[in-house]
């Protein structure tokens, strides 16, 4: 039986993936950065319905040793991840006249660098199985949807499909790496952002 994991798959879309996933057979592995509870309840939820192996880990993705402590834990239940979803992501946004480094740096190191960091480790247990796929979530922000509200989110998703082109170069022919940019989708992630913006207050 294969497995996937999906980061930020406690809610949203990344719950969607997982349940979709688990409905085609595989065990599936929830990860949550904040939402404990909403990630037990999924995992329980999965155990029932599809009654496939589920399990649930916190993981910060742009936390190195948090990312490789996963890896060291996975590595003694499973002898590979078939499927790793890049999905965990962040969206701040706000009138482009008020965005603060900060700010911004977050939601590229969340969004792209994160991205990075959870492939280069998954992707070295991939190697060494000689088989994986890697998809990772981008957005037609990147492509010919652009909001000045959303400069960070969108460049750092453009940066998502410029990993992805290199990296299923240097993985290939063994592992597959593949983006996917979907619009706008209502999550609890989005459902309060104003998309109403003035130019300016």
């Amino acid at each position: 039986m294969k497995t996937v994991l999906v980061t930020g798959s406690s809610s949203g879309l990344g719950k969607s993936i997982i349940e979709k996933y688990a409905s085609m057979g595989y065990n599936t592995i929830i990860t949550y950065n904040n939402n404990m509870d909403a990630a037990e309840k999924l995992n329980s939820y999965i155990r029932e319905k599809y009654k496939v192996n589920s399990e649930f880990y916190k993981l910060d993705i742009t936390d190195e040793e948090s990312i490789n402590s996963l890896v060291t834990s996975l590595k003694k239940e499973y002898s590979n991840i078939d499927v790793l979803v890049n999905n965990a992501g962040i969206a701040l946004d706000n009138l482009y006249t008020n965005k603060s480094k900060s700010e911004f740096l977050k939601v590229v190191t969340t969004n792209l660098v994160g991205t990075f960091l959870v492939t280069k480790a998954f992707s070295s247990w991939m190697y060494e199985c000689k088989t994986g796929v890697i998809i990772n979530i981008s957005s037609n922000n990147s492509i010919d949807s652009y909001y000045s509200e959303s400069i960070d989110y969108d460049a750092s998703k453009a940066g998502v499909i410029s990993l992805t082109h290199s990296l299923a170069r240097f993985l290939a022919p063994n592992i597959r790496v593949n983006a996917v940019a979907p619009g706008w989708i209502l999550t609890d992630m989005t459902k309060d952002l104003d998309l109403n913006f003035k130019k300016y207050e």
